[in-house]
């Protein structure tokens, strides 16, 4: 039996499918909501809700489970969710841990993410896996709460268990595009204007789940492996997501001075109950340059080769445009 964790996020729908099409029985775990549609009623899928904070919960949910995909966790960098976040994520994954060591799991693959690489700032330098995590001001409440995870899966890894960690950059592909990474989609559609100089790595949620079966089914163990297509500039990204949709791309430089203006009112607009687009750290990566690099995969998975953004970011306008029946 498999267990996904995190099972109705963008990348564990997407993990699902794939484990559903391929035969194996999978055990989909959610929190608050299931998911609606053709993912309720897929093969081979059982479909159960946990708080991974609650050990009798998770140890329930890991009855008879032999191989585990870990992808649950708080995305966010609204200042309000910051206390929550750095809770979760960490307590949940040494529920996972210690439960797993319990049972002599078969293998674990973790979603961790490039943020628990840690950030230094406006260095040209490439980040690799093994870089050591350092205290910086660039750091954010979510990649300080991935790193902290990912410690208590190097302290299972320590007592036995079988392991590896993939660390995606920005996970990019179809999903709700009202939140998340799919939302830059509709940011795109409505003609921001704004640009700025920050880069970072970049990935299809279908490699991202590929790769996480590839690894699990592979001899590696105690690894971890950034995951990223490659390192595109914000403009870029945005520019290709525009023009996908036959919209203007960004054309105003967003200085930092801007982009503390733009947060600050977004700050503003949380007092009338409103989420707001640009968060103060949401403005300090965009001025940030990270550059990854991702040839230890490619050297574990010689076979794989990643999907281009470019037609990555096409598929996602095609399904934005159907979405919203755009003509």
């Amino acid at each position: 039996m498999i267990l996904v964790t995190g099972a109705s996020g963008f990348l564990g729908k997407h993990l699902v499918r794939k484990l559903s099409a391929q035969g194996a029985p999978v055990r989909a775990l959610y929190h608050n909501t299931l998911p609606s549609g053709s993912d309720r009623s897929l093969p081979n899928v059982s479909w159960q809700k946990a708080d991974l904070l609650d050990v009798f919960d998770v140890e329930e949910a890991m009855q008879g489970v032999t191989h585990i995909y870990h992808c649950a966790a708080i995305v966010s960098f609204q200042p309000s969710t910051h206390l929550q976040m750095l809770h979760f994520n960490p307590e949940s994954t040494a529920n996972i841990v210690n439960q797993a060591i319990e049972q002599g799991i078969t293998k674990m693959v973790y979603v961790s993410s490039v943020a628990a690489l840690g950030r230094s700032g406006a260095e040209q330098k490439e980040i690799t896996e093994e870089e050591e995590w350092g205290e910086s001001g660039y750091n954010t409440a979510y990649g300080i709460s991935k790193y902290l995870a990912e410690t208590e899966v190097w302290r299972g890894i320590g007592e036995g268990l079988n392991a590896v960690i993939v660390n995606p950059g920005i996970i990019l592909g179809e999903g709700d595009f009202d939140q998340g990474s799919a939302e830059l989609m509709k940011v795109a559609f409505n003609e921001f204007p704004f640009y700025t100089k920050g880069s970072t790595g970049w990935a299809d949620v279908h490699d991202v789940a590929a790769i996480m079966c590839e690894l699990m089914n592979s001899a590696q163990d105690a690894e971890r492996y950034i995951v990223s297509a490659g390192n595109y500039t914000y403009l870029e990204i945005f520019t290709m997501m525009a023009k996908a949709l036959g919209k203007r791309p960004p054309h105003i430089y967003a200085n930092s001075f801007i982009t503390g203006l733009v947060w600050r009112f977004g700050k503003l607009q949380t007092l009338f109950g409103k989420r707001p687009l640009i968060t103060k750290e949401t403005a300090s990566n965009a001025h940030s340059t990270s550059l990854y690099n991702n040839k230890k995969l490619l050297a574990a998975l010689p076979t794989f080769s990643y999907t281009s953004i470019e037609e990555t970011i096409q598929r996602m306008a095609k399904a934005f445009i159907n979405g919203h029946n755009i003509k």
